[in-house]
């Protein structure tokens, strides 16, 4: 008696679509008739190259200031009269001697560096580096707060070359895995923006009028009235739809695979000849991307992808018909993310978030905020955050960074992150501090202090070098509570209210960590990873 599983009876359906079963193949039958198909016409692709700007190294100068006696008045003339014209540039209204400003040692001129993001927008932040001039007695940017900066392509400073973004906002020094280490160069996280979104250009490989229009009026055809403008015989400039604005690259990789021309019969080839490379090919999202361009006449074929034994086969067919306008890959992608055995579930999630109605996104990752992983709850309020669910209640703590609590979650965890938005998240909000504990930072500066049985936590703050007490609080166990008292901004003399002892988000995030590992929070900590910088910036 022959045992047919759920496999076979899956790929014999694959195979017979269009009604194309037969014999037994030999092994590599498949893959020769992949490499024998008929010509399907030339893509866009094919017939030209999309310019979009690269990922590419920023540099410029700037003023580092909120410096505690640790900063320096050394500065090069050149780069002195260049931040006094930027500095009253930005500041036309007041009336600021720019020289004193640099002479201070609460102040530091710093080299400020980074990686603008390909297909940036200017809604998109990135982080940069800042780092002490050499030159300079500079002893630590802690605490310190990037007045602003004028990027411009690294290696080409000067008056003649226009800026392309700018920088600014708190400085973050790693004290994490950093401790002990210089202070001298730190970060500020997602403090990068650029001036402008650059347009897609897409370069006729043969310039010609006649190609260019038809290309011009195909795209228009599939992406709508105004994505392609042709502005030379041979260059169209291209228009981001907003229905790809999350997925802008993706955009790119569309376009590149959409056919010129279209036919019926020719697009039947054309749909079963991708959907078999989706089922045994290597690169699967090169069929998912060929499939997605040829549009909504492919659902019916993709849909029998759906029932594959192989989960990666059943995530890029949900996600290309999702990507069509079709829900009908929704329990496909809900399946994947909920399966706790799979490797694809961030995937599926972000496809749900990306595409799927904010109703049905919100619902399946407030779901996996139990989830028993650290990294999918993570990744389940990353999409929250994104969909500015009401699961996630965020406030913004003395400027610098967001403090999260999702109270949904039943496994109290700890986030700090590194990169990106500098933010405190807390899962499984309450997370009360135990008493008797003793916590202190590794400059001696901040100490918690709860003896056993009481029930509050004294918060003290040294000013560095002093020895002398500059600010004492109280506050409840509750670590929210203990976060705003550290690093609110201390009340002014002339003004009422508490207010917070200003500790800096680079040393709130280092005493979590010690927190955590001395038992004083019964809470999971994780630190994100740090910027991904690939240029030497260190000056």
């Amino acid at each position: 008696m022959t045992v047919i599983n759920r496999k076979t009876v899956w790929i014999i359906a694959v195979l017979s679509i269009g009604g194309l079963t037969g014999g037994c193949e030999a092994p590599g039958a498949r893959s020769r008739l992949l490499d024998s198909r008929p010509d399907l016409g030339a893509t866009i692709g094919s017939l030209g190259v999309i310019y979009s700007p690269e990922s590419a190294a920023i540099e410029g100068y700037g003023l580092v200031g909120g410096l505690q006696g640790t900063g320096s008045s050394e500065c090069p003339p050149e780069l002195r009269a260049y931040l006094k014209r930027y500095i009253l540039t930005q500041l036309p209204e007041h009336k600021i001697d720019v020289d004193k400003l640099i002479d201070s040692l609460n102040t530091a001129v710093v080299h400020v560096g980074g990686e603008m993001p390909s297909l940036a927008s200017k809604t998109q932040r990135f982080d940069v580096m800042v780092s002490a001039l050499g030159s300079t007695q500079t002893t630590s940017l802690e605490g310190g707060w990037l007045y602003g900066a004028e990027l411009r392509a690294a290696g080409r400073m000067g008056a003649s070359t226009r800026p392309v973004a700018s920088a600014g906002g708190p400085i973050f020094t790693d004290q994490i895995d950093g401790l002990g280490g210089s202070r001298r160069m730190g970060y500020v996280l997602g403090g990068g923006r650029v001036f402008e979104e650059y347009k897609l250009n897409l370069v006729l490989n043969k310039p010609d009028f006649e190609t260019t229009s038809g290309i011009r009026n195909r795209i228009n055809e599939r992406f709508g009235y105004g994505t392609a403008r042709a502005v030379l015989p041979g260059r169209i400039e291209l228009t981001v739809p907003p229905k790809y604005a999350k997925q802008r690259q993706r955009f790119v990789s569309v376009v590149e695979a959409t056919y010129l021309t279209e036919d019926p019969q020719i697009n039947k080839e054309r749909i079963l000849a991708f959907v078999r490379e989706l089922a045994v090919a290597e690169d699967k999202y090169k069929s998912e991307i060929a499939l997605e361009a040829i549009g909504n006449e492919g659902l019916g074929k993709l849909s029998v992808l759906l029932s594959s034994s192989e989960e990666r086969v059943r995530l890029h067919a949900a996600r290309c018909m999702f990507n069509l306008g079709s829900d009908e890959g929704l329990s496909t992608l809900i399946e994947i993310a909920l399966n706790k055995g799979s490797a694809l579930r961030v995937e599926a999630l972000e496809t749900l978030t990306t595409s799927a109605q904010r109703s049905d996104a919100a619902a399946i990752s407030r779901r996996l905020l139990g989830d028993e992983s650290f990294d999918i709850r993570l990744a389940a309020y990353e999409q929250l955050v994104q969909l500015e669910d009401l699961s996630v209640t965020r406030e913004l703590v003395a400027r610098s960074f967001y403090l999260d609590q999702v109270a949904q979650s039943q496994h109290k965890g700890v986030f700090v992150s590194r990169s990106g938005e500098a933010r405190i998240v807390l899962f499984g909000a309450l997370i009360m501090c135990r008493d008797n504990i003793f916590v202190q930072s590794e400059d001696g500066t901040v100490v918690l202090n709860a003896p056993s049985g009481q029930r509050y936590v004294s918060v003290i703050r040294r000013q560095p070098g002093r020895g002398g007490a500059t600010g004492q609080l109280k506050s409840s166990l509750d670590l929210a509570d203990i976060i705003r008292v550290l690093c609110e901004e201390p009340v002014a003399k002339d003004k009422q209210g508490r207010g917070g002892l200003g500790v800096s988000y680079s040393q709130m995030t280092a005493l979590l960590k010690q927190m955590s590992d001395k038992g004083a929070i019964r809470a999971e900590f994780r630190a994100g990873p740090l910027p991904k910088i690939g240029v030497n910036l260190k000056k």
